[in-house]
């Protein structure tokens, strides 16, 4: 009975590591990028990954940009007074040995004058440029949450 079990934790678990991407700049790691579906006439987007520093130096996204939008802009979201806000940022410094999240209810980028609804099951370009690791490009996949 236990190795039933065993089988298809395994198979869950490589299933799942089959679907995570990793794309490299430098010394950062992005993982896991993705986003929302968007309808028709919906003007904004989101970005959402992770970032992690496996060097010995920080390192800081200055700015973003897509062939799906028009702007890329930096924002997070904070509860103040119960209230959700959102405020713009101009960049995200990661630290050495960190990983920066961004996710809903928090960190993320807008995708701002789409220039096409976000479809589910396709992929979306989105380039980041780093201070000090450069231009990389990751490819957002537009899921469900």
């Amino acid at each position: 009975m236990l190795r039933p079990v065993l089988v298809f934790l395994a198979a869950s678990i490589l299933a799942a590591a089959a679907h995570a991407q990793q794309f490299s700049a430098g010394s950062l790691v992005i993982g896991n990028p993705w986003s929302r579906p968007t309808v028709e006439g919906m003007p904004t987007g989101v970005a959402y990954f992770n970032i992690t520093n496996r060097g010995s130096k920080p390192d800081t996204l200055i700015a973003a940009r897509s062939p799906a939008a028009a702007r890329v802009e930096f924002h997070r979201t904070t509860i103040e007074g119960g209230m959700a806000k959102m405020r713009a940022e101009r960049s995200v410094t990661v630290a050495p040995g960190s990983t920066v999240r961004a996710e809903p209810g928090g960190l993320h980028l807008m995708l701002i004058d789409l220039k096409a609804p976000l479809i589910a099951g396709t992929e979306v370009p989105l380039v980041l440029s780093f201070e000090g690791a450069g231009d990389v490009t990751v490819s957002l996949k537009v899921t469900a949450p």
